[in-house]
């Protein structure tokens, strides 16, 4: 456990390790989420504002939040920093029958669409798609806009198992699902236009697709951005 007198007089450049899985929020309010840690991040501290807000920038991915200072109880100081390691593409490649089983298994487990949500077991779209890779050792950025910017861009004819199909507006990214192969994408969606959690659903030819059937996958492909590979795994800049 960590005070907040500790975390004051530490070096601005220390790391700390998640001891459980941490909430971390979107502004000092703590009112919205923004991601979630799962036990074992490490993160630094950027600004403390207040003794109940902390601001923090996860190591694995660079992504920014706000730390309860209640949750205090579940941090340590890291006995080591962070050292981010690459991996190979052929090693990528073996891992991504493991990435489209987690969010196969995940997807059986009850659940519910979640903003921020990363942890399980209630995912937001992106959150589902960094903890699948994250689990096989391979680091994604955290936000769907990031991700169709960090993979290899491909066209929809080229998609494999395990890339990522992307939805959005024609400014940026908003939805982010992974393609299992014979049409189908497996996502975490919304109450609004989804399925408030993880599902399965259709690229569809929307002159010719059954309204009745598939109205999830048709609200969806007239969103359609494009596709992209994991080549890579995120290093932090």
């Amino acid at each position: 456990m960590v005070s907040l007198t500790q975390i004051q007089a530490a070096q601005t450049d220390s790391e700390y390790q998640c001891l459980g899985n941490l909430n971390l929020y979107d502004s000092p309010a703590l009112d919205k989420l923004a991601t979630q840690a799962v036990a074992g991040r490490q993160f630094r501290i950027t600004h403390t504002l207040n003794s109940q807000a902390i601001q923090v920038k996860l190591c694995e991915d660079d992504y920014p939040g706000w730390l309860a200072a209640e949750d205090l109880d579940l941090i340590e100081l890291a006995e080591t920093d962070y050292r981010a390691q690459s991996v190979a593409e052929a090693e990528i490649q073996r891992c991504l029958p493991q990435v489209i089983a987690y969010c196969h298994l995940a997807m059986q487990q009850p659940n519910r669409y979640l903003w921020g949500g990363a942890v399980g077991p209630n995912y937001d779209c992106s959150g589902l798609i960094q903890a699948a890779f994250m689990a096989s050792g391979i680091w994604l950025p955290r936000d769907a806009y990031q991700q169709e910017a960090f993979v290899q861009p491909i066209g929809l004819e080229a998609l494999r198992p395990a890339d990522l199909i992307f939805f959005g507006t024609a400014e940026r990214a908003t939805h982010v699902g992974l393609y299992l192969g014979d049409g189908c994408y497996i996502h975490s969606s919304g109450k609004a236009q989804g399925r408030n959690g993880i599902g399965i659903d259709r690229l569809l030819d929307l002159e010719n697709s059954d309204s009745a059937a598939d109205l999830v996958s048709q609200t969806y492909m007239r969103q359609i951005r494009g596709a992209g590979r994991v080549m890579a795994s995120y290093l932090p800049v």
